[in-house]
């Protein structure tokens, strides 16, 4: 009987979960991650960046920023500051790749000129934050190599754990370590480790909402820079989507 038992729980298990390595399982579950948010189109939102030292004191930036779906690439995404006077009108313009560096230049309104970040600098601060220009660019699948490392809960959330390690050169990482929500298939964790393989940032993912009845974003991303002391606090709103950009937005 306890064999009968047996053989019927492992029978409602896929045969990939059972027969597939840790590679294997760590590309289904970012392959999966990619599909559940694939579709949008495109979107536009409001941020705010608040940037706190390791003395603890702050400064707070407003942005706003808008992305397309390419087919067959990455998301093109355009940022532009507002707000404080000393950073108003600067603005980013990714287009992200699949395979490759991606393409990315920051505007400079002083000095009204547009300047391209090499590949190699990609994996530098953006605007003095705690995110790298390859952080801001979109999470394409097949920029990462992957290896599943099992199930943990995290704040009450099942979660898969996972490594995965930059297939860019010029990558700023080693690897990154994330934990994926088992329900909903979105990011709430992903640890960073740098260059030597040591600990560098952790970045959180809080206040999931879901727009068009599909598609997770949140309100909240913070990136602790554990090195410097350093932190950064995305805080997003006035989600829309499908609104009508197209390529000739993003120019």
């Amino acid at each position: 009987m306890r064999y009968m038992r047996l053989l019927s729980i492992l029978l409602l298990i896929p045969c990939s979960a059972l027969t597939a390595s840790p590679e294997q399982r760590g590309l289904e579950i970012a392959t999966e991650v990619d599909r559940r948010d694939t579709g949008w189109h495109d979107m536009q939102a409001t941020m705010t960046m608040l940037l706190r030292n390791k003395q603890g004191e702050e400064s707070l930036r407003y942005m706003r920023t808008q992305s397309l779906e390419v087919a067959d690439d990455g998301d093109k995404t355009l940022i532009v500051f507002d707000r404080p006077r000393d950073v108003k009108g600067t603005a980013l313009l990714s287009y992200s790749h699949k395979t490759g560096p991606d393409d990315q230049w920051l505007y400079l309104p002083a000095l009204k000129r547009v300047k391209r970040i090499a590949s190699k600098n990609k994996s530098g601060p953006f605007m003095g934050s705690e995110f790298a220009y390859e952080d801001i660019a979109s999470q394409e699948v097949e920029k990462y190599t992957y290896k599943y490392l099992g199930d943990e809960t995290l704040n009450g959330i099942d979660c898969f754990v996972m490594e995965r390690y930059p297939a860019y050169e010029h990558s700023g990482y080693t690897r990154q370590v994330a934990w994926i929500n088992k329900e909903e298939y979105r990011p709430e964790k992903v640890v960073f480790y740098d260059r030597k393989n040591s600990l560098l940032k952790t970045l959180t993912y809080e206040g999931y909402q879901q727009y068009l009845d599909k598609y997770w974003r949140a309100d909240e991303m913070f990136m602790e820079n554990h090195q410097t002391g350093k932190s950064t606090k995305l805080t997003w709103s006035d989600y829309n989507f499908r609104t009508g950009l197209e390529d000739r937005d993003f120019n």
